[in-house]
């Protein structure tokens, strides 16, 4: 959904991927001694080129505190981890322990039968630390099956010279958006936004602003059919037809963070776990050039994903207690405050906010109260599964292939053969 890969990094990947299963000899480990021991094989799905150098990392102080765990560390392409980790445990070969899962990912791996019930174990400790909107995901049928490392949700970045040069302010709602957009092709020549076109989870911040939303799981009910939907489809579509932003329908997130690091956009949305990445971009080798501000709201409300990432531990692990415990460390305050320092990311610990690395942090002091009222997606097995019709049609309209109607409809028709009885 949101992450790239090189293709060196790719074959490095599944060259570790194929030996992430081995032997009871190789896997397992023992706690009798009272001291852990094995191999733990974690997949990290995080931003490669920034985040996961810092994962592994404090991976690696994970081995210096219990010196005969070895942690095999395999950074998988966020876009390919849903459904490799789905076709491992389905084999029953080649799933890793440790599996860094997106948030709506979490209740489909249990309802499955994929993952680990934690409640009780060593991977969850002090649970009131957590937020309550970062555990709500991690829950599933009254078990916990997950343990939540970050929590994120999206604005606009905004390039401050650019705005300078054009003379606009940040906008705070879309027609502000266009406007600004306008102000800027003329004076600087420049596109206003980026707005990527082939993942549907950037199309939510639209959806909410509107008032519509995917599904009402309560009432079992397909809603991205309905007038709002329809709406959401309708902005985004304007949006590129009048000019005020440019899109793509293929690699969107490379497209997207070269055009706004080059200063060819003024413009972008997206979330925490851009900084790092968009701070190597030559327009802000001055960090203060990078302004952030809330996505602009729609005709019904501003509103924005919430996202974030839990660690869950494989059922069929052969190493279970030093993966409960490398959860644990990978989920504890300092980790989350050191993530906070040094990548921007937030905490799901209510106490790691009072650490200074991420008091220091402008973004995750920005991000934080835009994460308590972020609009949550439905915590049901299908959820991640929402996308897949979704991005279809959502790039469909993006590039002039169908309507915004003829979107939403297809999209609500998709979805009640995937809801088997839902209105």
């Amino acid at each position: 959904m949101r992450r790239g890969i090189t293709a060196t990094a790719l074959v490095a990947t599944l060259a570790l991927a194929a030996t992430a299963c081995g032997s009871d000899d190789e896997t397992g480990g023992s706690k009798s001694s009272g001291e852990l021991s094995g191999t733990v094989t974690w997949w990290d799905t995080s931003t490669v080129g920034s985040e996961d150098k810092v994962f592994k990392k404090i991976a690696e102080g994970f081995e210096k505190e219990h010196p005969k765990v070895d942690v095999k560390y395999v950074n998988v392409p966020f876009g390919e981890a849903q459904n490799k980790f789905k076709n491992a445990a389905q084999s029953g070969s080649g799933a890793p322990d440790v599996i860094r899962s997106e948030v709506a990912w979490t209740p489909e791996f249990a309802d499955l039968g994929y993952l680990a019930p934690l409640d009780g174990t060593a991977a969850l400790k002090d649970q009131d630390d957590f937020l309550e909107q970062a555990a709500a995901s991690t829950k599933y049928k009254d078990k916990t099956y997950a343990v939540p490392q970050v929590i994120d949700s999206m604005g606009i970045f905004y390039n401050k010279k650019i705005f300078a040069d054009a003379g606009v302010e940040v906008p705070k709602t879309i027609a502000d958006l266009k406007t600004a957009s306008a102000t800027i092709k003329k004076k600087t020549g420049k596109t206003g936004l980026y707005l990527r076109g082939d993942d549907a989870y950037w199309f939510l911040s639209f959806l909410y602003g509107e008032g519509g939303d995917l599904v009402d799981a309560k009432s079992k009910t397909v809603t991205v059919d309905k007038p709002e939907g329809v709406k959401a489809f309708e902005t985004v579509k304007d949006l590129v037809d009048s000019g005020a932003a440019k899109t793509d329908a293929t690699d969107g997130w490379e497209n997207m963070q070269s055009s706004f690091k080059d200063g060819k956009v003024a413009m972008m949305i997206n979330g925490p776990w851009a900084v790092a990445d968009t701070l190597t971009g030559k327009e802000f080798t001055d960090k203060a050039n990078l302004g952030i501000a809330p996505v602009p709201a729609g005709s019904a409300a501003q509103g924005a994903p919430q996202g974030g990432h839990n660690l869950a531990v494989y059922a069929g692990s052969k190493n279970l207690d030093a993966s409960y415990a490398f959860v644990d460390y990978m989920t504890s305050v300092q980790t989350q405050a050191q993530t906070a320092g040094e990548l921007n990311l937030l905490p799901t610990r209510t106490s790691a906010y009072a650490k200074q690395e991420a008091a220091d942090s402008e973004i995750v002091q920005f991000f934080k109260p835009v994460v308590e009222t972020a609009v949550e997606r439905p915590w049901i097995p299908e959820t991640g599964s929402l996308f897949a019709p979704l991005v279809t049609e959502y790039t469909k309209v993006l590039t002039g292939q169908t309507t915004p109607e003829k979107a939403a409809s297809a999209t609500g028709d998709s979805y009640r053969k995937l809801l088997k009885g839902w209105k």
